[in-house]
């Protein structure tokens, strides 16, 4: 049988402090720290307790060449050889080792670099529910747990050198940027209606058009920009009440301008997906059309291989189409929201979705305003 260790591997010394209560009564010395290594492999997405003698053998078996078995054994001892074999952290070509050697080679063949790799699949939800807190967000009491927070910006010169600019003058974008904020009161009966949701959906994340920049490869023209003109971002529907459309999942095919039919669910359960997806931000869930974005990781990673920027790349090309579909959202007279505290692992199984492969970002939505101030919202007050 030939091993070698995973594609990408971090370990971690994490610490708890014991107690011994005896000992403090007593007056002396109570308290003491043990230290577990836990690894931290994204092709598994579950932490891993190892110890010295496994340390050793993962330092010691290659990541890149297949190694007999045996040898392997015979230098790191065949007890731990055998436990990180089960684990997952080392791979082997036999027959039952097939499952786990296929998720590290669908991580090693999307060019991920390992750091961002391993952030993205441990930072994942799953069936997580926010701080009920954040509905009714306190200043006073944030500052009573965790004192006053730094200031809204700084001073990076203390004389009088700063150079006072003059004051911008009004133009067309301004009553939309002005009237942009995010919607946390919507109307749980609205309709949105069909042609508002198409301008929605075409003019933030569709196509304008489309050039081969080499044989059969092709670039999109968007009106967000992406790196390398890659945009790498799916979007997915999840449709409330959407006018003419069943309520269901979708996937829009940014070419065509076209909603792919995926799931068609009973408006009870779109609620019910939409409040696990937001990850139980109820104010949220409301919003009759939410729209899923998706990183296909290939697309960006098959330019940034390995690349140190790569993860942050794709992690603004989300924000510049987030808020183009805020500005339009402002423009057809409804508020937006855009959220990451998401349930990635609830999305991506609904979706059908390997996190290797297709990075679930955030979830954006819109919809009318049902007019009430039961959560708070911050807007522009001239």
């Amino acid at each position: 049988m030939l091993i070698r260790r995973c594609a990408a591997l971090f370990v971690e010394p994490r610490e708890d402090l014991d107690v011994d209560w005896a000992a403090l009564f007593s007056g002396r010395g109570a308290i003491g720290a043990t230290v577990q290594w836990i690894a931290l492999a994204p092709h598994l997405g579950q932490e891993v307790v190892v110890d010295a003698a496994d340390l050793a053998a993962l330092g010691g078996v290659s990541l890149t060449l297949w190694q007999e078995r045996e040898a392997c054994e015979s230098q790191f001892g065949a007890d731990a050889i055998a436990r990180l074999l089960k684990s997952g952290l080392l791979l082997s070509d036999a027959p039952e080792g097939a499952a786990v050697r296929q998720r590290d080679e669908v991580l090693r063949s999307q060019h991920w670099r390992p750091l961002s790799a391993t952030v993205h699949m441990f930072s994942r939800w799953a069936d997580m529910r926010v701080d009920k807190g954040m509905q009714f967000p306190s200043f006073e009491e944030l500052v009573d747990n965790y004192g006053t927070p730094p200031g809204p910006t700084i001073n990076r010169r203390s004389d009088d050198s700063a150079i006072n600019l003059p004051p911008p003058e009004r133009a067309r974008l301004d009553d939309t940027l002005f009237h942009r904020y995010t919607g946390r009161n919507f109307d749980p009966a609205a309709v949105l209606p069909l042609a508002t949701a198409s301008r929605l959906l075409q003019r933030a994340f569709g196509a304008q058009g489309q050039r081969e920049m080499a044989p059969d490869a092709y670039v999109l023209k968007k009106l967000s920009p992406s790196a390398g003109g890659l945009h790498p971002t799916e979007v997915y529907v999840l449709a409330q009440r959407v006018q003419g459309i069943a309520p269901g999942l979708y996937h829009y095919q940014p070419v065509r301008h076209a909603l792919e039919p995926l799931t068609e669910m009973a408006p009870a359960d779109t609620e019910e997906l939409a409040l696990r997806m937001v990850a139980d931000q109820d104010w949220f869930q409301p919003a009759p059309m939410l729209v899923v974005l998706v990183t296909r990781v290939e697309r960006n990673f098959w330019k940034y291989r390995n690349h140190a920027k790569a993860y942050r790349a794709v992690l603004l090309d989300a924000g510049h189409l987030s808020q183009t579909f805020y500005l339009l959202a402002t423009e057809a007279g409804m508020p937006a929201f855009v959220t990451a505290a998401v349930n990635e692992v609830d999305i991506e199984r609904a979706l059908g979705l390997d996190p290797l492969k297709d990075m679930v970002v955030a979830v954006c939505g819109c919809g009318p305003a049902s007019g009430a101030q039961n959560t708070v919202e911050l807007r522009y007050e001239p």
